[in-house]
């Protein structure tokens, strides 16, 4: 019994502890932003077409789905080209700012509204990747992914310095974007404009009126034990949609890998030749022509697949094992990206992938950025404060405006 009872103890202090995972929810956080970054950027002449008004898929018909669904889209809040070119400029800049880790809880859920406005507006442009961003997008609301490799770190390491040197360093930004974003959430509720089901809705009020809390319970003399509290809430949720994300991705990869066992085209080795003889997923047709005229190889690539996705979430056991099929399953996306035409769909999945990735190899990745960047000259020959690759694992996080 004093067994299992300091095993929970130790169970309970490591999820309330510590936001786990910093680098792997870093990494996704710069994955999936510049996933759809590109996406946005590569699709920019032909905006209008995928989602805006000159689409097939007009305003009526997204009308009617949305209504039937219940989906949440900004688009609809009003109508016209140049609020399409606004949603579409803030989708850019969301995402821009999200990479790059500034006011990272508010960028993940202006990200997150990004990508839920366009997606949800035309739901048949995509190639499988958009699935797993819109999920994605929704998980990432819930993490501290701006702990390392981002500006927010930087401006923490700042802060603490300024701190331990008995400066105050106000927060004039964080106040200020929230008030802005606050009035113009209550102007859209007010006149019914936020529409949809309801998790979405309650989720950006959500998040505004915690980091209200959070900044109130920084600038109240002799509140330690109301910030105690937040932040340990922001550690469980973090923790747990840390946990949803790894377990979205492992159901992905078995789902995918037992329907492929019953496909017979599988079960012969040959599924791999036909997708290479079709005109829309062969860019490089003699590429395509090179890879399937080999049997043998096809047929090891399609048995390979198949083992490879079914055996990762019991993979997940040993270290060594998983390791080994994560390099496997990127390399077959970034096979996938080249030879089948598919860039997003596999930045989209070898970003999922990332959440695996050790955290010994992420400090060593992270290391070699900073020695790199070291290498570049800076103006005036000074280093800015907090210019390393990211916080040290662990590190408290500085309690000063708002949450990253």
């Amino acid at each position: 019994m004093n067994r299992l009872a300091t095993a929970v103890s130790q169970g309970v202090g490591r999820v309330t502890g510590a936001a786990l995972g910093p680098y792997q929810s870093a990494v996704i956080r710069i994955g999936f932003s510049a996933t759809w970054l590109l996406f946005l950027l590569r699709e920019f002449p032909h905006r209008h077409e995928l989602y805006g008004p000159d689409g097939p898929w007009s305003r009526s018909l997204a009308q009617q789905l949305i209504a039937d669904n219940g989906a949440f889209t900004a688009l609809m809040w009003f109508g016209g080209r140049f609020w399409f070119e606004v949603v579409y400029a803030l989708a850019v800049l969301a995402s821009l700012l999200f990479a790059l880790g500034w006011r990272t809880r508010t960028a993940s859920v202006l990200f997150m509204v990004g990508v839920l406005s366009l997606q949800n507006h035309s739901v048949f442009v995509g190639d499988g990747g958009d699935n797993v961003l819109h999920l994605m997008a929704l998980y990432l609301v819930f993490t501290r992914c701006g702990q390392v490799w981002s500006l927010d770190a930087r401006r923490a390491a700042r802060v603490r310095a300024a701190r331990a040197r008995g400066e105050r360093v106000p927060d004039r930004a964080g106040p200020a974007l929230w008030s802005v974003l606050g009035l113009f959430l209550a102007a859209v509720t007010a006149t019914g404009r936020l529409e949809g089901e309801w998790f979405v809705p309650a989720l950006l009020w959500t998040v505004w009126l915690g980091q209200a809390l959070w900044w109130a319970a920084g600038r109240r003399a002799g509140a330690a034990r109301p910030r105690i509290l937040l932040d340990v809430v922001a550690t469980v949720v973090h923790n747990g949609a840390l946990f949803v994300i790894m377990a979205e991705t492992c159901l992905i990869y078995a789902t995918a890998g037992w329907y492929k066992v019953q496909g017979s085209r599988w079960q012969d080795g040959t599924a791999v030749h036909y997708p290479l003889h079709l005109d829309y997923f062969s860019p490089w047709p003699a590429l395509a022509d090179l890879l399937s005229a080999n049997g043998t190889l096809v047929m090891i690539v399609t048995y390979g697949t198949v083992l490879v996705q079914v055996a990762f979430p019991f993979a997940l056991l040993n270290r060594q094992v998983k390791n080994v099929l994560l390099a496997v399953m990127m390399t077959e996306h970034a096979v996938i990206a080249v030879v089948l035409g598919l860039p997003f769909f596999s930045l989209a999945m070898i970003a999922a992938d990332a959440v695996f990735l050790p955290t010994s190899f992420l400090r060593r990745l992270g290391g070699w950025a900073a020695r790199a960047r070291a290498r570049l000259p800076r103006r005036g020959g000074r280093t800015p404060a907090g210019d390393a690759a990211g916080a040290p694992e662990g590190a408290e996080p500085a309690r000063v405006g708002f949450p990253a």
